[in-house]
């Protein structure tokens, strides 16, 4: 007889059905992957960041493919949070899902203003992802997330918004663990690990940047960032162990996911995997659900951060 497998999770307060969600700036603002896959079975849509006011982002080109995966430079392009609220969020909870939204800011003052304008989103929104560590603004090298102080004084402006709010750190750091913490003290109940890893490309041919952005370069993202993913959810849940944590960064498979959970995340998110194939995230959520089954783990609690009690699988 085939066991069942009992995926609910929770992240702090947040009740999910099941630890897989998509990642922010990969499925939209809205609910463009709804005709490929149903939002309603996963964790829950994690919408791309938003600012409180429209935003246009970087020039072209954008994009640039790597071999594990690509370089983004959009810069935050979107509508902000008003239209975001009036025109996007309805046909994405039309669909059963359950949300997250994603703000970002170039000041506390702007964080804060985000936040404020998510203060009556409707219960569907069921937390608030605090972008503090995107690379593709005029502040790369600058960011919120690269400094506890600023961690922490970003994330305290956001409490305006009335639910539970998840801090989006940087890999791009010498040591996560403080900055894990700050963002716990200014008021996250969870910290999303990681991230894109800082990265630039080059013409060999005409020595220009290949990425709009030029100098500034943009954010690594796919199957080449996954152990980056991996060490940085290990080395916060040794060192913060009762602080829940979402894992993203190079997941397509139902291994990449297990492999997240086993380090120390409660939940995980797939992104670039859906720019190849828009089904991943429930195709990695079966994926999941199968690994567990086969190697006896009946709930998610049995896998999160099994690899730090050096259990063996069967």
């Amino acid at each position: 007889m085939t066991s069942s497998v009992d995926l609910s999770t929770s992240i702090g307060s947040v009740q999910l059905p099941n630890p897989v969600m998509t990642a922010s700036g990969t499925s939209g603002h809205g609910a463009e992957l709804a005709a490929y896959l149903d939002l309603g079975a996963l964790g829950a849509v994690v919408v791309k960041s938003l600012s409180a006011a429209p935003w246009a982002g970087n020039p072209p080109l954008r994009v640039h493919e790597t071999r594990g995966g690509m370089i983004n430079s959009v810069g935050l392009q979107g509508p902000g949070v008003e239209a975001w609220l009036d025109e996007d969020l309805p046909p994405l909870l039309a669909t059963g899902a359950r949300v997250v939204a994603s703000i970002w800011g170039r000041s506390v003052a702007e964080y804060e203003a985000a936040a404020a304008l998510l203060a009556d989103a409707p219960p569907k929104v069921v937390a608030v992802e605090v972008n503090l560590s995107c690379p593709n603004t005029e502040s790369a090298r600058d960011l919120f997330a690269h400094s506890a102080s600023a961690t922490r004084e970003a994330m305290a402006a956001t409490a305006a918004c009335g639910r539970p709010r998840w801090a989006k750190l940087s890999p791009n750091v010498t040591d996560l663990v403080p900055i894990a913490a700050a963002a716990r003290e200014g008021g996250a109940e969870a910290v999303t690990l990681v991230n894109t890893v800082l990265a630039m490309a080059i013409d060999p041919e005409t020595a220009a940047y290949r990425l709009g952005s030029g100098e500034r370069g943009g954010g690594l993202s796919g199957p080449a960032i996954h152990p980056v993913a991996v060490r940085a959810v290990h080395d916060v849940h040794a060192g913060l162990p009762d602080l829940p944590i979402v894992g993203v960064g190079g997941v397509s498979s139902g291994g990449d996911a297990a492999e997240l959970l086993l380090a120390g995340a409660c939940a995980i998110q797939v992104g670039t995997a859906t720019f190849a194939d828009p089904r991943a995230p429930t195709r990695v959520l079966q994926a999941l659900e199968a690994w567990a089954r086969r190697t006896g783990r009946t709930r998610i609690d049995d896998i999160v951060g099994a690899a730090h009690r050096r259990e063996i699988t069967p």
